[in-house]
């Protein structure tokens, strides 16, 4: 089908990212990494509140008793609804001088996922880690150089984790303890033919929706065996995330980077670093909530 994209939030984003939505409140949340904040977007008004954060903040879940749980470049903190430090969970895994928190989400049984990646990219040094009820953060998976793509099956039996840099989609076999199996891949990508995998989110048919970074799109992938079965083309192309949002969760929200661009390719992609919003025939799920001890 012919989709209809549209801009509605110029952020201007040096590399917006997570965005995640609020079925309490109606609203689309989303971060600006490397700009520091939380950003909160009414789409009922265009209202755009910018929360700024005191270091790089990667990915968030909403709380289930408000606020945030976010991983913050030196680690897991807990954030107030103006996205002001309150504790400091567990410090970054990883060497947090070459290695900040990337993509993550709460999954359905109400725990904190957040993957890192290795910012000299001379080694696949990112990790997955998750964070439990009683706030014990373990690391679940390795052997990425950028941790993305987080998303989990409606059933819960599957989790999908890519690694942009290294263009592959994988999955791994889950349980209700959040325990992991063996990883598979499911899809490699070439960047020169489509972009590779970034932020995610899964429909409650249970398909994937990955933001191809580089590759001005959005594609739909069948979960039993990876194949594109549709896309979206979008006027930024270096899309970054996905989230579902909206009354019926029918509204697919995008963020985007202009992170390291030049004036060229900003001049071609203006747009860059902006929200945009997409209506599409299959509901999302909504986001789980944190839930601690």
């Amino acid at each position: 089908m012919r989709y209809q994209v549209d801009n509605v939030l110029a952020a201007q984003a040096e590399l917006g990212e997570c965005p995640v939505w609020s079925v309490r409140e109606q609203a689309l949340y989303f971060v600006d990494i490397l700009a520091p904040a939380l950003h909160r977007f009414d789409p009922r008004n265009g209202q755009h509140k910018v929360m700024p954060v005191a270091e790089h903040i990667g990915c968030f879940g909403l709380k289930e008793d408000g606020g945030f749980v976010a991983a913050l470049r030196s680690g897991v903190c807990m954030l107030d609804s103006e996205g002001q430090i309150i504790s400091r969970v567990a410090p970054n895994p990883g060497d947090a001088a070459r290695s900040r928190f990337n993509d993550g989400r709460v999954d359905r049984f109400g725990r904190f996922w957040c993957g890192s990646l290795w910012e000299p990219q001379d080694r696949n040094g990112g990790t997955l880690c998750r964070l439990d009820e009683n706030l014990l953060l373990t690391v679940q998976a390795d052997d990425v150089k950028i941790s993305n793509g987080l998303a989990f099956s409606p059933d819960s039996r599957w989790m999908y984790h890519s690694d942009t840099p290294n263009g592959v989609l994988y999955r791994y076999p889950m349980d209700e303890q959040g325990e992991i199996g063996p990883r598979e891949v499911l899809r490699r990508f070439v960047q020169e033919q489509g972009g590779v995998p970034d932020g995610a989110a899964v429909d409650s048919e249970g398909f994937y929706w990955a933001a191809m970074f580089d590759g001005a799109r959005v594609i739909r992938l069948n979960p039993a065996n990876g194949e594109i079965v549709d896309e979206i083309p979008l006027p930024v192309r270096w899309p970054t995330m996905v989230a579902f949002g909206g009354e019926d969760l029918k509204t697919l929200y995008i963020t985007s980077s202009r992170e390291g661009r030049s004036a060229q390719e900003l001049a071609e992609y203006p747009q860059s670093g902006d929200v945009f919003a997409v209506r599409v025939e299959v509901a999302g799920i909504a986001e789980p909530l944190f839930r601690s001890q």
